[in-house]
């Protein structure tokens, strides 16, 4: 008993004498005082320069890659963030008023002019052709597109054109064409040729309906 008592107490005395020169000794610079050899090392601060100069490294080249291209989106003024170009709206041109409310003097829908351009037009298109009942659907729309360019050519500005054809197959048969419409006859009119061969005729009106 009194061997293990004075080893306890010698044990003690070390352990004072241990801690007496580690606290007389001065701390090392570069080790913490404490019992952990290994300090917490602080959190790195981010800031707006550490974001650019990250963001700008992402860009960085890879020997061998191609060079990433500038899309045609960098040319817009508008750039929302996912990086796509805002399409500005298209802007309606906007027209000051002529307070007109009628054709000028001398630019009215001139029905004798425009019936000599229906008759030399449907001669010159049907002189030699033949009647086919499988060919005369696209034979008028042809010869309908045809007459109402031709009479544009030779009717003021302002007028709304309605041209009407009816062909047939030249017969013993009678046929009438009639129309009945709602204008103005103070400036809208119209025009009216036949034109008939050995085996078809046509009948083509050219409406003019003054619109301001």
């Amino acid at each position: 008993m009194g061997c293990l008592r004075s080893a306890a107490a010698g044990g003690g005395r070390r352990m004072a004498a241990g801690n007496a020169e580690a606290v007389g000794r001065p701390a090392s610079p570069g080790r913490p005082r404490g019992g952990s050899q290994h300090a917490a090392k602080p959190p790195p601060l981010l800031s707006r320069r550490n974001s650019i100069l990250s963001r700008r490294s992402s860009f960085g080249m890879v020997a061998g890659s191609r060079r990433p291209s500038i899309g045609p989106w960098m040319l817009h003024r508008h750039v929302s963030f996912s990086g796509l170009p805002i399409f500005q709206p298209i802007l309606k041109t906007r027209l000051e008023n002529t307070y007109r409310m009628g054709p000028d003097k001398g630019c009215k829908f001139d029905a004798e002019r425009v019936q000599r351009v229906l008759e030399g037009t449907l001669a010159c298109a049907l002189e030699t052709t033949v009647y086919s009942a499988q060919g005369s659907a696209p034979l008028v729309q042809s010869l309908t597109e045809l007459l109402q360019n031709q009479a544009k050519e030779v009717v003021p500005p302002r007028y709304k054109l309605v041209c009407h054809v009816v062909l047939g197959q030249q017969g013993q048969q009678s046929l009438v064409v009639a129309s009945r419409g709602l204008w103005d006859p103070e400036t809208d009119s119209f025009a009216s040729a036949t034109f008939s061969n050995a085996s078809l005729f046509a009948v083509a009106t050219v409406y003019g309906v003054y619109f301001e």
